[in-house]
Formats: structure tokens, sequence, C-alpha cells
């Protein structure tokens, strides 16, 4: 394995095939908690932790369940883990940090239901990546998500200080600055897709 190939994998993962806003997981959080750069920097963190450990756990459980030929159990214990995963950090963040964890609400133990951290531990499996490769993907994915919330709350705090027409605040611009992140990220498209 070269070590472009990590490269590739990486910066292909962060800004090409961005969880968010190329491939559109992870949307529930991305548009709940991206009000504030105070919440969707660590709600990035948290998925990011929660996308790591679901990596490396995926990983062994698909070459214990492919060891075992046991498929059929490899997206239930996927779940599992992750879930597992999720209250972890959920018991962190109560005991270090009561305030942030207010502040995260609901939007929190979602994390377990969030399709992008699922998706990071099916597309690895699927692209039959080695360890490496997982641990890379799986962080450029993390940070993908988190690149993505943290721009979206900057947009958005800066769009409450501007005199907005009253047909388009709300949900209604959230969308809209969604769509064109989305297409500004489109232009990485090309970015290494070959050698």
């Amino acid at each position: 394995m070269a070590p472009e190939s990590l490269t590739q994998i990486f910066l292909g993962t962060l800004l090409a095939n961005n969880f968010v806003l190329a491939m559109f997981l992870g949307l529930c959080p991305f548009l709940g908690v991206s009000g504030k750069l105070d919440t969707a920097a660590p709600m990035g963190a948290a998925t990011t932790f929660v996308m790591l450990v679901a990596s490396l756990c995926a990983y062994g459980l698909n070459w214990l369940v492919v060891e075992f030929q046991l498929e059929f159990l490899r997206l239930i214990s996927f779940i599992v883990v992750i879930a597992s995963a999720v209250q972890l950090v959920e018991m962190f963040m109560k005991k270090y940090s009561p305030a942030l964890f207010r502040a995260l609400g609901i939007f929190l133990p979602l994390i377990t239901t969030n399709c992008a951290v699922l998706g990071v531990a099916l597309f690895q499996t699927a692209r039959e990546y080695n360890f490496l490769q997982s641990v890379v993907f799986a962080i450029a994915a993390g940070a993908g998500f988190t690149l993505a919330l943290v721009l979206m709350a900057g947009l958005r705090e800066r769009l409450n200080l501007a005199n907005v027409p009253g047909v388009v605040q709300g949900t209604a611009l959230s969308l809209m600055l969604a769509g064109l992140l989305s297409l500004a990220f489109m232009g990485f498209a090309g970015l290494g897709a070959g050698e």
C-alpha cells in the first residue's frame, strides 16, 4: 500500500466525498446542531470519536463474522457497537461537561441513529479497506462531518446578524445554505481521482 492511497482516502473522504455535503448522510444533526459554533464543534468531535470507534470495531467484527461465516450478523453487530460508543460519549460529556451535554440535547443520543456513522462501517467493509485505511477513512469522515457542521454554524451565525427578508428566514435559509455548501463541495469532485 503506497502512502498516496492513504492521502487519497483522506482528501477524498474529507472533501470530494464529504459525508454530509456530497453523500447527504447525517443531515439531522447537520441542520439541528449547526445553529451555533459552540455546539457544532463539540458535536463534530463526538461524532468523529464515535466514527473512529465504530470503524475500528467494524474492522474486527467484519473479520470475525467472515471467519465464522456469520455475515448475516454484520449489520446488527455494527449497530450494537455504535450504540455502545455513543453511550460512552454521552456518559463522558454528562460527567465532565454538563453544560455542553444540555446544549447538545437530543442530538447527542441521536448519534446512534446517524446514518453517517453506520455509513463509515459499511463503506469501509464494502471497499475492503485494511486496518490503517479504515482508521484514515474514519478520521477523514469525522473531520469532514465536523468541517460541514462548523462551516454551516459560522454561516448561520453571520446571517443572524444580517437583515434577511422574512420569507427566507429559518428553515428555508438553512436549506439554501446547505445547498450552496453542497454545490461548493462538488468542486472537489475530481480531487484525488487518479494517479
